[in-house]
């Protein structure tokens, strides 16, 4: 009965009315909805003051924005009179009222599914506004910009934090190691260096050398990946020596080399991409040349551990008896399902490799069977870029972006086999007619539920994201 007591006084309470002048506007709401902000916000602190006090609480705050900020509390949604405010005005506002988690929660996309997705924003830096290279950050939807040699953060929201200038001329990679620190690597000045963004200072660099070799100096970074310990840097020497470093994230010190090699040939160049796969503590490294010749490469994972490579294949040479002379044009590593995925440049195929079932040709090649693709994608390209994704696979083919999903289906009441099928993925364009316009796409990267793509002299850098709902735009 008691019980019975509290929900009846707990309920009649929170519809309870409460009034408050913002700004000079008066607002009328209940108590439920002041508190859905949470107990540490200023709403819910002043849902408490005594029921004998009817008159108004005066809030001195802009009235018009309080306004979206309350229909955000009733909703979870933000209403479209938003657009007429931007970003940094709603969260200035949320973060008094302390409801700032409200409003993330109502602007952060969806889960990215590339076959919805859709430019939302394009950031452009205001000097050197060609970005050179890019590093999507913590997973939350951040993104750092190099541009000549400079480098910008945007938060979350894509604000712009802040751009610091660095002593390089032009930055070429680019990795966020840290929260606070940047790994820079640049193709006109040997090393590779670190920042601190929050204060613009350079704290270090690390430099490829070797007391028996008197070779081994100015060695250039081309690639750059790193583990909760580790970071992982390709460089290259002046007469192509190359190796991959393994440097302390604490100390920043050279710990071990792996496979150094003459980049005399294409199965020896520098690695153009790194990965790190956390499953299995493996670095994944690739790299990929175009010559008169059509294209070669390599693949190779390397026990970061011993410095072995555990495996590897070279093209055109092993592992191509199924496709001699169809030699990929790009390649990379899903970490969350462990699967190697690579263009081949005559063809346009897609093959995939389960990385836990590699053998001398472990390549599935998969059909397309979507009839509104046309034949377009059975293609190569003097241009092709593949980035996976939450477990898709983004290809761009000169300006035009696709993707491959994964088919989640069950036929016959039987669920899809674990194995690679060559059915296992699905393609459709991502991008509208008026967006493959925009340039060559140069490069491919995921963050956070974003994907960030840069096009050869174009300047800025587009952000796509998946609509709340199929054909939404978003209000901000």
């Amino acid at each position: 009965m008691e019980d019975e007591i509290i929900q009846l006084a707990n309920r009649t309470l929170n519809q309870e009315r409460i009034k408050l002048n913002v700004g000079g506007k008066l607002f009328e709401t209940t108590v439920s909805t002041t508190r859905s902000g949470g107990p540490e916000s200023l709403l819910y602190a002043l849902s408490n003051r005594p029921r004998d006090d009817r008159n108004p609480i005066f809030i001195d705050r802009d009235p018009e924005i309080f306004s979206v900020l309350l229909s955000l509390l009733r909703t979870n949604r933000l209403p479209s009179s938003a657009r007429r405010f931007s970003k940094q005005e709603l969260f200035d506002e949320a973060i008094f009222y302390g409801i700032e988690a409200n409003l993330k929660s109502a602007i952060s996309p969806p889960s990215f599914d590339g076959i919805d997705a859709s430019i939302v924003a394009n950031i452009r830096p205001t000097s050197d506004g060609v970005v050179s290279a890019f590093t999507a950050g913590d997973g939350d939807g951040s993104i750092w910009l190099a541009h000549g040699g400079q480098i910008s953060c945007y938060d979350r929201n894509l604000i712009h934090d802040r751009t610091i200038r660095t002593h390089l001329e032009e930055i070429t990679s680019i990795r966020r190691v840290w929260p606070e620190i940047a790994a820079l690597g640049s193709d006109a000045i040997s090393g590779l260096h670190y920042y601190n963004f929050s204060s613009g200072r350079h704290i270090g660099s690390t430099n490829w050398s070797d007391p028996k070799d008197p070779r081994i100096y100015k060695a250039r970074v081309t690639a750059i990946a790193d583990s909760p310990t580790n970071i992982f840097a390709a460089f290259e020497c002046a007469h192509r020596e190359n190796s991959v470093l393994v440097i302390d994230q604490t100390t920043l010190q050279i710990t071990s080399e792996l496979g150094r090699q003459l980049g005399s040939s294409a199965k020896s160049t520098v690695a153009g991409k790194l990965t790190w796969i956390p499953e299995t503590s493996v670095l994944f490294g690739s790299s990929v040349t175009c010559g008169a010749f059509g294209y070669s490469g390599y693949v190779r994972l390397w026990d970061s551990r011993s410095g072995d490579v555990v495996w590897e294949t070279n093209e055109p040479g092993s592992g191509r008896s199924s496709r001699f002379g169809d030699s990929f044009a790009d390649v990379d590593v899903d970490v969350e399902s462990m699967k190697l995925f690579k263009i081949c440049s005559k063809s346009g195929d897609l093959g995939v490799a389960d990385i836990r079932k590699l053998g001398d040709d472990p390549w599935v090649y998969l059909k397309d069977k979507n009839p509104g693709m046309g034949n377009t994608g059975r293609r190569g390209s003097g241009n092709i870029k593949i980035h996976c994704f939450r477990k898709q696979v983004l290809v761009g083919r000169e300006g035009e972006l696709e993707v491959w999903s994964r088919v989640e289906e069950r036929e016959n009441g039987v669920e899809e086999s674990k194995d690679i099928g060559e059915d296992f993925y699905r393609r459709n364009y991502v991008d509208k007619a008026e967006d493959s316009e925009r340039g060559i796409i140069k490069e491919i990267e995921g963050g956070g539920d974003r994907l960030f793509v840069s096009r050869e002299n174009v300047e800025g850098i587009e952000v796509w994201e998946t609509s709340k709902s199929s054909g939404a735009v978003s209000i901000l």
